[in-house]
């Protein structure tokens, strides 16, 4: 932002900010390699682009056991309502067993909760639980390892606000009240998978039967992710598909190419992709 304009005072707190400096949304958008001058995104046009309605979540059966009660997979009727829940402070961080490549368990979790339930309700698509990783790491690494039992990061994580001031950044109008991004006059991406709220809203998922899907939550969020990358009938077997869902998120071929050599990673248990290997946008 200008050096001289005092930043819009955000509408809604939850605690401290974890600022993603040069994460741009693509619904979603960032590669951590990439400065903001390098980064371009095709959100614009994916939000431009015709949506067809939400259909009704209806109610669908566990088909894995999972350690959390939370987890049960079971929806609501109707479209999830959109928020973020306002938290505590001083959460303390999740003590589970680390996952692939030291991610942090919960995440690990999320992640193949999603699949799980895609496998249902979209089965065609395909979704991996290791795709959904790769953009995890490559938009906030995680959520920083840092989230608590129930998949909320300690402190919600916004991209940068998007009035033009950072090269290669579109404008971005606020358009719901700040009431997901906290932000007055321009938007901001939103959680561990950085969304845009109008895109977020467009394709929330409710990942813990909860009747209510939160951005900053990362089992929402990577169910949101998910159908994201799903829709319009993409199947994530087909690398061709595959790379054209990944560019919903940003609309380079080396941002593919990022988040595709950690999704190899996670599914193989290889080495942690080396960043000065991966391609720059």
């Amino acid at each position: 932002m200008g050096r001289h304009r005092k930043p819009p005072e955000p509408i809604v707190r939850r605690g401290s900010v974890v600022a993603l400096a040069g994460l741009v949304p693509a619904g979603v958008v960032a590669v951590s390699t990439a400065s903001a001058s390098e980064l371009n995104t095709g959100e614009f046009a994916a939000m431009m682009a015709h949506h067809a309605p939400q259909q009704q979540a209806q109610t669908v059966a566990q088909t894995a056991p999972v350690a959390d009660e939370m987890m049960h997979m079971a929806k609501h009727p109707g479209p999830p309502v959109v928020e973020s829940v306002a938290l505590p402070e001083n959460r303390a961080r999740a003590d589970l067993p680390a996952g692939p490549l030291g991610m942090p368990g919960v995440a690990y979790k999320a992640y193949q909760n999603a699949q799980d339930i895609l496998a249902q309700e979209d089965p065609q698509c395909h979704m991996p639980w290791s795709l959904l990783a790769g953009i995890g790491q490559i938009e906030s690494h995680q959520a920083y390892g840092k989230i608590d039992a129930d998949g909320n990061p300690l402190d919600p994580i916004y991209g940068p606000e998007l009035d033009g001031s950072l090269g290669g950044n579109n404008v971005v109008p606020e358009t719901d009240g700040g009431s997901l991004d906290g932000m007055a006059s321009y938007a901001r991406a939103v959680g561990p998978m950085q969304f845009l709220p109008d895109t977020y809203r467009k394709f929330a998922g409710d990942a813990r039967g909860t009747g209510v899907s939160d951005p900053q939550n990362i089992y929402d969020a990577s169910l949101t992710a998910g159908k994201y990358l799903c829709f319009g009938g993409l199947d994530m077997s087909d690398p061709a598909q595959q790379s054209r869902a990944i560019m919903r998120y940003n609309n380079s071929m080396a941002y593919v190419a990022n988040v595709m050599a950690w999704e190899s990673a996670y599914r193989n248990g290889a080495t942690t992709p080396d960043a000065s290997d991966l391609p720059k946008i």
